[in-house]
């Protein structure tokens, strides 16, 4: 299925199942001819002033749509890279994006530039506001702000997954004060496919958890070593394993200081029998460049010279193997450095062996969406996440504020708001 991209109307039946029963969802809000102003995330790459990455735009546009087809008044807002918070920075404007939007919907799209006091938009009209993040008191969630954007509309849609784990002013404050407040389809979409490969997942559960340190994914990792069959960790996290049960890694990038952490999380992967393959041979290099010399080695003959840039062929294999026989799967992050060849290998083999496999996947994170742009295999995954430091809090089992006062606001919602 991959991120939705499709530029017909809302199809429902895409979201009719594992619908998470603890937030007022748009479908069950009456928006028709009503102001409804819809938090996304459109926190694209840019480069040289062109989009490079379309993927949360394309995701954004079927609650816009939903939204428009019902004549609805729409407010699009959205944060864009970290600009000094109340300062006007052009490099960060989301005025590029305009475009793009029109040409998904099919319509004019206005950019309003000083949208915080007023804006007039018509019934089935459709407006982009400037960055949220140029208003101040947005990250520190003020409650003055917050009451200002509820003022602009009748219905706030959350539809930002990637900032849920975020508690600012355009996320959680304006749930405070908008009488109705509800998930977007793509924030229900999120959700709905991460409970199903968390909450009902269909054995054996494989979890594939690579990038550069533990430190940021230690929480992650606990959580996954406790309730995966098996449990593949790559790139500079496999290295600081491998110190950890006393192979030499040369000039790798590892982290020293959590040797003793790496080694527990393998005695109790052990204990709850969740198998964690370490790799068995590696490619080096004396240091990652374009066009370096590189060899493939046993772990065990890695000298203080080498620098460990990606899985071995017999690892690649093992982990094929592994990926082939499950029923579930979550990734986040590559298992070397994908961004250089020939260090993309063993991430292309990680890549290859989950679209051939018939297990339900989920991915997420920037980087193992970065690495499936270049591999032009972003639509074969079961569902690719928009979230980064969201997508790992939901699969920890952490907080996201946003989720929470959604919920929080269902609590309180009567059933007289609810469409018939």
């Amino acid at each position: 299925m991959g991120i939705l991209e499709s530029n017909a109307g809302y199809d429902s039946s895409i979201h009719e199942r594992f619908l998470t029963p603890d937030m007022l969802k748009l479908q069950q809000v009456d928006i028709r001819d009503k102001r409804v102003l819809i938090r996304s995330d459109l926190n694209v790459s840019m480069q040289d002033g062109d989009i490079v990455g379309m993927e949360r735009i394309h995701a954004s546009m079927d609650t816009v749509r939903y939204a428009l087809d019902q004549n609805a008044s729409v407010l699009i807002v959205s944060h864009f890279g970290r600009p000094e918070e109340g300062v006007f920075d052009p490099r960060y404007s989301l005025e590029p994006v305009v475009r793009s939007l029109s040409e998904l919907l099919g319509r004019d799209v206005t950019f309003v530039k000083d949208w915080i006091d007023r804006v007039s938009v018509q019934p089935g009209q459709v407006a982009l506001c400037e960055n949220v993040r140029f208003l101040s008191g947005e990250i520190a969630c003020d409650q003055s702000l917050s009451r200002r954007i509820a003022d602009l509309c009748d219905v706030f849609v959350f539809d930002a997954f990637g900032v849920a784990h975020r508690n600012q002013a355009s996320l959680t404050g304006v749930v405070e004060y908008v009488d109705t407040a509800c998930a977007g389809l793509l924030v229900q979409h999120e959700v709905d496919s991460l409970d199903r490969a968390l909450h009902e997942p269909v054995l054996p559960f494989v979890s594939i958890v690579g990038g550069a340190k533990i430190e940021g994914k230690l929480q992650t990792l606990e959580r996954l070593s406790g309730m995966s069959q098996h449990l593949i960790v790559g790139g500079g996290i496999a290295n600081t394993f491998l110190a950890a049960r006393g192979f030499n890694v040369g000039k790798s990038l590892y982290e020293p200081q959590l040797l003793g952490v790496a080694e527990k999380i393998l005695t109790e992967a052990e204990k709850t029998g969740c198998d964690m393959p370490l790799p068995q041979d590696v490619v080096v290099a004396p240091s990652l460049a374009q066009n370096v010399e590189s060899r493939e080695k046993q772990i065990e003959d890695v000298s203080a010279d080498d620098m460990i840039l990606d899985v071995g062929t017999r690892t690649q294999e093992q982990y094929r193997s592994i990926i082939d026989r499950c029923g579930t799967i979550v990734w986040n992050g590559p298992v070397g450095a994908f961004e250089v060849a020939p260090f993309d290998s063993g991430t292309r083999c990680i890549a290859e062996a989950v679209i051939a496999s018939e297990a339900y996947s989920v991915a997420g994170g920037g980087d193992t969406l970065a690495a499936l742009e270049k591999f032009e295999m972003m639509d074969q995954i079961s569902y690719v996440s928009t979230g980064g430091g969201a997508f790992l809090e939901y699969v920890q089992g952490g907080d996201l504020p946003a989720i929470r006062a959604l919920e929080s606001h269902a609590d309180k919602y009567t059933d007289t708001h609810v469409a018939a």
